[in-house]
């Protein structure tokens, strides 16, 4: 069941996340807490989470960016598309990143933007399959200390 993340899952979030890029669950501090309830009162923030089986199995995150151009229309940024390894090539992520469609169909974005650090063909393909092209824009990332 595709849906938005529950304000108590935070910790099965973060267990999910080791299957991204995360190397541990972090310790449960202040920082956390703060950073999660601005992220879970923030109305242009989502979390979307597929669960099977009672269990957070794939997730991605959708946040809304107002914006002053094309009409004022805001625009959608996917990140952090994640799926459990041993839930993969089930359909999970696509199911996500579908919902995070509707919302930005639903808040009228003009676009959609995902960025991805794989250079992995399977993982490139899965996201053109999913509606996404690498040809419209070019990314630059400044990575900040």
């Amino acid at each position: 069941m595709v849906r938005e993340i529950a304000e108590n899952e935070l910790n099965e979030l973060l267990k999910l996340y080791l299957f991204l890029h995360e190397d541990s669950v972090p310790e449960m501090t202040e920082h956390l807490k703060n950073t999660w309830d601005t992220i879970i009162q923030d109305e242009n923030h989502h979390i979307i989470v597929n669960e099977i089986d009672n269990k957070i199995v794939s997730s991605c995150v959708c946040v809304i960016i107002p914006n002053l151009t094309r009409n004022i229309r805001p625009y959608a940024f996917i990140e952090n598309v994640v799926t459990h390894k041993d839930y993969r090539e089930k359909g999970y992520a696509t199911e996500c990143l579908n919902y995070a469609k509707e919302i930005a169909v639903k808040t009228n974005c003009y676009k959609m933007m995902l960025l991805t650090g794989s250079k992995e063909e399977k993982t490139l393909k899965f996201y053109s399959n999913a509606g996404y092209n690498s040809s419209d824009k070019l990314a630059f990332i400044q990575w900040l200390k």
